[in-house]
């Protein structure tokens, strides 16, 4: 991974096991969106749907995106213990993930 500063992404694609109540995934989601209050170096969250018409999304459903502000900001949030004992609870309860960090980088035409 690039080291530096500027913002970077960190992507969390998902699929929930079957078997879980709205309720009980609207519950992962509002702890995953905690962690932005606990965890310093996490700058914002936002997390959806998948809605595509493409029929392209390979099973799942759920995109969860976290910002940085340094690749260093990501090191630290990985091992910060509120995502530590949030990852473990959650990461048992998806039966699909993929995590992704990048850096937006704007197309200069």
């Amino acid at each position: 991974m690039e080291e530096g500063t500027g913002i970077v992404k960190h992507i969390l694609l998902g699929k929930f096991k079957d078997g879980l109540s709205e309720e009980q995934v609207e519950e992962y989601i509002k702890g995953y969106a905690s962690l932005v209050n606990l965890v310093p170096s996490m700058k914002a969250f936002r997390w959806g749907k998948d809605v595509s018409i493409e029929n392209m999304h390979q099973g799942f459903t759920h995109v969860f995106e976290s910002t940085f502000e340094s690749t260093e900001g990501i090191a630290e949030y990985l091992t910060h213990p509120d995502h530590v004992k949030f990852a473990n609870m959650l990461l048992p309860q998806l039966e699909k993930v993929i995590v992704v960090d990048y850096k937006p980088t704007a197309v200069q035409l």
